[in-house]
């Protein structure tokens, strides 16, 4: 008679920082399962999956004709500076961007959030793994930045803050852009062990078993 050896599951969170990120959606979850207008159902739908489509490095499938309107215009503020984003090429550049130095992993907390026929807006507790290379005021400002001949390149960094939000949409339901704005008053950084941030490759593990929770509605 043979033991069965216990497998391991990737796809289940290991740390607490796993916790809180294989977690993040359950807010939009819950607010989708209420939401009886198909417009508005559909604005959530497509926001869930984008967040995290975005964070699993799977970005080209939330720029799609179905999720995304062909000009999209971002604006992120971060201490009182901004970066803008317009255009779809500027915006693939700045995700392709992250992308390449492993820092479109991202986590929210509560999310409060309300809907409407112009999009969503709201405000959450943001979380991001930053190398040291690439510490300071504005962390999407400083994409590009970061450095391996850093002499502190292997530590790293939990970076907290609050986040407002307003997403447009259209009248199909495809996102006309992103608008956040950081309070700054609430950044807290805390110094995390190598060990314990989570690469790019270990969210797509994480999100890939849940994104396809809801469909996108035609």
């Amino acid at each position: 008679m043979t033991t069965a050896v216990p497998t391991h599951d990737s796809t289940q969170p290991q740390t607490t920082y796993e916790r809180e990120f294989i977690n993040m959606m359950d807010d939009v979850d819950q607010l989708i399962d209420q939401t009886e207008n198909p417009l508005h159902r559909k604005i959530l739908i497509n926001y869930r999956r984008h967040g995290l489509l975005e964070v699993a490095g799977r970005y080209e499938e939330l720029l799609a004709p179905e999720m995304t309107v062909e000009h999209p215009h971002y604006r992120i503020f971060e201490s009182g500076e901004a970066v803008i984003l317009d255009g779809m090429k500027a915006v693939q550049d700045f995700y392709r961007s992250l992308a390449e130095i492993d820092m479109l992993v991202m986590w929210t907390g509560k999310q409060n959030m309300a809907v409407g026929d112009f999009g969503f807006a709201g405000e959450a507790e943001f979380s991001q793994f930053v190398p040291a290379a690439m510490l300071g005021d504005n962390v999407f400002g400083n994409v590009g930045q970061a450095s391996t001949d850093s002499p502190h390149s292997d530590r790293w960094f939990l970076v907290r803050r609050t986040l407002a939000f307003f997403w447009p949409y259209d009248e199909t339901g495809r996102m006309i852009g992103e608008h956040v704005y950081e309070d700054s008053a609430s950044k807290v950084v805390t110094e995390v062990d190598a060990s314990e941030v989570i690469t790019g490759q270990r969210a797509a593990e994480l999100l890939n078993p849940i994104i396809d929770k809801y469909p996108l509605p035609k």
